[in-house]
């Protein structure tokens, strides 16, 4: 499976790009600084460079070509501003569906986030605000397109361990947390699960392996 990850260097995406080659996938990230190419070929992806924020859907479907699914995980930043939180969050994923329409890659995984609405209200930090208002906007972006085989994955906060391989994945569960390795590992074996499309999953850390909670998930326990 020829999988591209838009914001290939990213750290849950170079987590998945190590798995996918691994088990013998052929994992291709989207990078917008030449610098980066060398941390993918390390993870053992293809590097592949351009801007999502400047590039028109055309130009990024050239890159889909021979593709078999597409992952945004992409992100602005906790650095970044109210600005990018809609140029990245929101409008490079719809771009990205917009790409993979052209292209005709239906498989389409997306890196969201627990409490993602786009209507969101969070007055205690305005800018947190319009980043779950963004994610929730192309959420739903993503779900109204009747050419894509999507799945929408929404991790709780998210943690950097060695990963536990332990996991729950509903339409809903409590808050939580999630280390990056295991949200890498689920989506590794979401894009071998077609049974997920069409659904939106929370992730948080459980008592279930990834391969018991995706199997659940698709209806298959």
């Amino acid at each position: 499976m020829r999988t591209v990850i838009a914001g290939g260097h990213g750290q849950i995406a170079l987590l998945l790009e190590r798995l996918l080659a691994d088990r013998g996938d052929r994992p291709a990230g989207i990078i917008r600084r030449p610098e980066q190419a060398g941390d993918l070929v390390a993870a053992g992806a293809e590097p592949l460079l351009l801007d999502l924020e400047a590039a028109a859907p055309a130009e990024l479907a050239r890159l889909l070509d021979g593709a078999d699914a597409v992952v945004f995980a992409a992100g602005a930043g906790p650095g970044s501003g109210a600005a990018r939180k809609l140029t990245v969050d929101r409008d490079a994923a719809v771009l990205l569906a917009d790409a993979a329409e052209l292209a005709g890659v239906r498989r389409y995984l997306m890196v969201s986030a627990m409490g993602a609405d786009a209507g969101a209200r969070y007055p205690a930090d305005e800018v947190f605000e319009t980043y779950l208002r963004a994610k929730g906007a192309a959420d739903d972006a993503v779900r109204s397109r009747t050419g894509l085989d999507w799945t929408v994955l929404r991790p709780g906060r998210l943690t950097d361990g060695p990963g536990t391989g332990l996991v729950r994945l509903a339409p809903s569960v409590p808050r939580g947390s999630v280390d990056r390795q295991d949200v890498a590992a689920v989506l590794a074996a979401l894009l071998h699960e077609p049974g997920s499309a069409g659904q939106t999953l929370d992730l948080v850390a459980g008592d279930a392996t990834v391969a018991e909670a995706v199997a659940a998930a698709a209806g298959h326990l």
